[in-house]
Parts: C-alpha cells; structure tokens; sequence
C-alpha cells in the first residue's frame, strides 16, 4: 500500500482516549464516590477512585468523646450493618478491660450479627441485580430484609441506627415473641434464597453482565488487602470467625464458601451460600441460648489502662478491625478504624480495566462498597 495512502486511512481513523467523569452524584455508584474513567471507544484504559466526600472525621470524633459515647459514631460507619460496627467496637473495649462477657449475652450478640449479615447481603443482592437490570429481586430482597428489621426494631426500637451492643453485653434481653418471630423467618428464608437463584443463576442476562466480569486472582486479593465475600470469590478460604474466632463462633459448625474464577459471578454465589451459613448459625444459636444476665459488671465510667488493642471481626462486607490506643483516661487516646469498603475498593481499577464502560456498574456493585465506611 503506497505510504501516502497508509497514513491517509491512519488518519481518518486515529481514536483518541476520552476522560468521562462519573459520579460523585451517580445512582449506580451506591454512594457519593467519584470515578474518573479513560475510556478508548467503550474500553476503560484506566480509572482513577476520587473519595473523601463522605468524610466526618469519626476517627478523631472518637477521641473527643468517651468509650460509650462512640458506640453511636460505628452505627454511621456502614449504616446498613450497623450491629457489626457495634460489635467491633465494643469487642476492641472490652479487650482493653478485659472483661468477660456473659453466656446469654455473647448469643444474642451472634444472632444480631448473623442477622445483619443476611440483611446486608439482602440490601447488596437487590441493588446490584437491580443495576444490571434484574428489578424484581430487588423487591423479593427487600421484602425480606423488611423481616430482619422488624426483629431488630423489637430489639431496639430502630431500623438503621441501632445502637444495641453495649460495652459489656446489649442494651436489652430478647423481648417476648423475638424468638418465634426469629425462627419463623429462618424457616422460611431458604427457600427464598432458592428463589433468587432460579431467578438469575441462569438467567442469561445475569450470566453475561457477572461471569468473566471484574476478575481477580486470589493472588492479587491477597497482595491488594482484600477482605470478606470480595477475597472468598477468588477462591482464598479466609474468614475472621475461623481464622481468629471471636466471642463464641468457635461453638458452631458452619462453613466458609468459596469461589474459584474470582469473578462477579463467583462474589455473588459466595454472598448466597453465606446467607444459608448465617441461618444455620443462627438456629443454632436459638437453640442453645442460656438464661441468664445480659450485662456484665463494668464501671459507669470507663477508663481502660495504658495500651493499645486491634480487634477484628467478619463483618458482611469483611474484614472491620478497631485499633484502640488508650492513655487511662475516660476517652481514647487514639481510634483508627479498619473499614472492608475502604480496602476493597483499592481493587476496583485493576478489576476494572479492559472491561466495557458498561460493565463499570457491575464492578462497582460486586465491591458492596459503603461509602460511610469508606470516607469515615
């Protein structure tokens, strides 16, 4: 081909890279996060993760207040799963004080988190069907985390913020009825965990927008921090309540799903079999729940001795750690929160490169990302 002619058509068609702003105010961004994406023609070269619009300062807010006053700041943390901020925080307390927590107490803390478990995974699982498309699971979900939310409402008169778990025990006994109510709703929730899949595991829209979208190696979780559901779909069997069990996870029997492709899909049948894992802990749970004091003795006043705690539970996003460092005073000295969104979304730009723009919501929504967490 004569070099005149060649450059001619190189000409006519040279593709220049575009930069599309997406967010901070996106509906499919599940919060006010930024992405600055190149894209050539549809592929996203590159990205770039703008935070911060979020940020309250609860870390250092906790300095200001003492150890019970903090309790309210973990509900804001991930709002939708708000026990576990709880129970993070009070168990990172409790450890400076070395305090033992009574029977009755410790089961009712691992019914609350079992059951904000499913209710996150319940709130991720229709939002992320509904942004791919899916409007009906969206419903179907929400029909049933309305359940969960009706318990925790007899626990402690609120639906988001809840404020329950207590340095010690939990603010209150299970009130009349929350057993039944429990257990009717573990009978149940199984089969429509089984509706959900006959509704999208094969469904080939679901298969198209999930399998081979957003991989990632169980390699590469590791290496970039990955946590909870996000690291078990690449196939890495790590959960906290095994690994380091906590309060009385080591009294049940349930087991640690994992995927094998590290894919959308992979995250996705990982969220599902660890609802069926939480309805089998909290049966269990129900069933061997003592009598008993709620509340271990503390002072009305705390003041941890001098030194410094890391503890960490299996929130349903992952890994939520609490580093305390406490100088003898009634307030901390230092808080610094280890947030799962905040760590699990460092691996959005190596998941999101080379895939279509489109695929972007996907990504974004296999990541269960909060941004309360994540900007703090």
């Amino acid at each position: 081909m004569p070099e005149k002619i060649k450059n001619s058509e190189s000409e006519d068609f040279k593709t220049e890279e575009i930069i599309v702003n997406m967010g901070p105010q996106h509906p499919s961004t599940h919060g006010v996060l930024r992405l600055i994406l190149t894209l050539d023609g549809e592929v996203v070269k590159d990205c770039e993760v703008v935070i911060g619009y979020l940020h309250r300062g609860v870390e250092k807010l906790c300095e200001q207040r003492d150890y019970r006053q903090n309790i309210v700041y973990t509900d804001r943390l991930d709002y939708v799963a708000s026990m576990s901020n709880n129970l993070a925080y009070v168990l990172a307390v409790e450890k400076l004080l070395g305090v033992e927590i009574p029977e009755r107490a410790e089961y009712i803390r691992v019914i609350c988190a079992e059951l904000q478990r499913i209710a996150s995974h319940l709130l991720w699982l229709g939002t992320h069907a509904m942004d791919i498309g899916a409007v009906t699971v969206f419903l179907y979900c929400f029909r049933e985390r309305e359940d969960i939310l009706d318990l925790f409402e007899m626990l402690s008169g609120a639906r988001l913020t809840y404020n329950y778990i207590h340095i010690g025990g939990v603010a209150a006994d299970l009130p009349d009825g929350f057993v039944e109510k429990a257990k009717k709703f573990l009978d149940t929730f199984p089969a429509h965990i089984d509706e959900y899949e006959q509704l999208l595991s094969k469904n080939r829209m679901w298969l198209d927008r999930t399998v081979d979208i957003g991989v990632i190696s169980g390699e590469d979780a590791i290496d970039l921090g990955l946590s909870g559901p996000s690291l078990r779909g690449s196939g890495v069997k790590w959960d906290v309540r095994k690994a380091e069990p906590y309060s009385i996870y080591d009294r049940f029997d349930f087991k640690v799903p994992i995927g094998s492709k590290g894919d959308t899909y992979d995250r996705y049948i990982v969220r599902l079999e660890e609802m069926r894992q939480s309805v089998k802990i909290v049966k269990d749970a129900l069933s061997q729940i003592p009598d008993g004091e709620i509340m271990a003795k503390v002072p009305r006043i705390i003041k941890p001795p001098e030194g410094e705690v890391y503890r960490s539970i299996e929130a349903p996003k992952g890994e939520l750690g609490f580093y305390i460092v406490s100088d003898g005073s009634d307030k901390p000295y230092r808080v610094k929160i280890r947030p799962p969104s905040f760590v699990n979304l460092e691996s959005f730009k190596k998941m999101v490169q080379g895939h279509l723009v489109a695929d972007v919501i996907a990504i974004i929504g296999t990541l269960d990302i909060v941004l309360g967490e994540v900007d703090r």
